[in-house]
């Protein structure tokens, strides 16, 4: 079971990213696949996440005007588009896979949660 994130980088405020996260050894439909992010001194916060049963999803109110999660199923990648990037936006991004019914709890974390490694989105002119 393996989470490959990729496309952090340097943004300048009101920019796009687009992040990836590849995901491997799972069986399609029995899992669902979400972002979270920590922010130097700030607690990790869950962003948003899909289920790969259904497509359902669950966006954090905060950013939901701004990122949207979508996933491509042939290529078993999930994706993480991020609009009108902000100073504050500034974190480790980490994508993570859980149950299928994980959007339906919010996306919070508990022990089935598996995580990937993160990639370092950074907003600043």
């Amino acid at each position: 079971v393996q989470l490959q994130a990729s496309g952090g980088g340097l943004v300048q405020p009101g920019g796009s990213l687009k992040l990836s996260c590849a995901a491997s050894g799972f069986t399609l439909g029995s899992y669902s696949i979400g972002w979270f992010r920590r922010a130097p001194g700030k607690e990790r916060e869950g962003l948003a996440c899909i289920s790969t049963s259904d497509d359902s999803t669950f966006t954090l109110y905060s950013v939901g005007d701004r990122f949207t999660i979508s996933r491509d199923a042939a290529k078993n990648t999930v994706y993480l588009q991020m609009n009108r990037l902000k100073p504050d936006d500034t974190a480790v991004y980490y994508c993570a896979a859980d149950l299928p019914a994980w959007p339906r709890v919010g996306c919070r974390t508990g022990t089935e949660t598996r995580w990937g490694q993160g990639t370092l989105v950074t907003v600043s002119s």
